[in-house]
């Protein structure tokens, strides 16, 4: 929904999500917290965020908006942008580009497929992309860490680490480490497989708000490349290839019924988020702590369906122009 000037309404944006957020506030279905940790899963799972960030820098916001929560999985779509800015194709030489059909800690699937993990965003793939950026460095001055470009993407604004979460989650990630060490076993992993595990858990363990978070997806909303500058075509295309990815594998096993009922780009944690891109208009963070059976936020989800039909917004086309 835009106004006579081609840009976000943002007195209408302002009333959608004060709407959405005072109905969600009055279901009676919240879904369920997180098992991985004790204080995931003693979480007050009654409780909603939203936060829109448009591509004219306006933010809007409601509900519980500022609160914080673990990222979760949805640190795989920055560790995936540093690991296409570093390596750029040859990241798809370790890890494939296609929904996996089961759930995000099958190590089913990646036995089949002998260590190479079907995307980067079930747990498999996200490891093997730490794998690329555990002893990664550049030479032009880049992040090569989640949280150091989490920062800068935040403007200097300091990202936290729940060590709660973060000890809990690495003393019992067994299953984790059976995926790394059979990626390893078939000549897929590189580094010390306890080290990466701390990389990883530790990016899963960062603390965000939706306001943040949407804030530091903005990238994600597609830079215009109309010059002649080949490091901005480049930012476009990689840009693209992570929506994509997010459209089709971002919600686990539920990225079907997520891209029919909401048509965006998106990629959820345990913890509760949903990260969403309006392609050219708007980061969108969604925060309710409570799951549904694929682990993505129940009302998060239904959350974004609502704001994507009344806004108007899918990547599948406008209803009217």
């Amino acid at each position: 929904m835009t106004d006579q000037n081609g840009k976000t309404d943002i007195a209408k944006l302002s009333a959608v999500a004060d709407r959405i957020a005072n109905d969600l506030m009055e279901t009676e279905e919240w879904g369920k917290p997180s098992s991985l940790s004790p204080k995931m899963q003693g979480i007050d799972t009654h409780q909603f965020g939203i936060a829109i960030h448009t591509a004219e820098g306006d933010t809007v916001t409601a509900g519980k908006a500022d609160a914080p929560f673990t990222i979760q999985s949805i640190s795989k779509v920055f560790s995936l942008t540093l690991a296409l800015e570093m390596f750029s194709g040859k990241v798809w030489e370790r890890v494939g580009k296609e929904p996996s059909g089961d759930p995000y800690n099958s190590i089913v699937d990646l036995e089949r497929h002998e260590g190479i993990p079907r995307n980067p965003f079930i747990n498999p793939g996200a490891l093997v992309i730490n794998d690329l950026l555990h002893k990664a460095e550049r030479d032009d001055g880049g992040k090569t860490n989640v949280r150091d470009l989490l920062n800068s993407l935040l403007d200097g604004e300091e990202v936290g680490i729940d060590d709660e979460v973060a000890q809990s989650e690495g003393g019992s990630n067994f299953a984790n480490r059976a995926m790394a060490n059979l990626s390893k076993h078939f000549d897929n992993f590189e580094n010390d497989v306890e080290a990466v595990l701390k990389d990883y858990v530790d990016q899963c363990a960062i603390t965000m708000s939706s306001r943040q978070l949407a804030r530091a997806g903005r990238y994600l909303m597609v830079e215009r490349a109309d010059s002649d500058d080949e490091a901005a075509k480049r930012r476009a295309r990689r840009v693209r290839r992570i929506n994509a990815l997010m459209l089709t594998c971002g919600q686990y096993d539920g990225s079907g019924e997520f891209a029919y009922r909401v048509g965006l780009p998106a990629k959820s944690g345990v913890g509760g988020g949903i990260l969403a891109v309006v392609p050219n208009t708007a980061s969108v963070c969604v925060w309710a702590p409570g799951l549904d059976d694929y682990g993505n936020s129940l009302l998060g989800t239904e959350a974004l369906a609502r704001l994507s039909e009344e806004m108007d917004w899918s990547v599948f086309g406008a209803r009217s122009h």
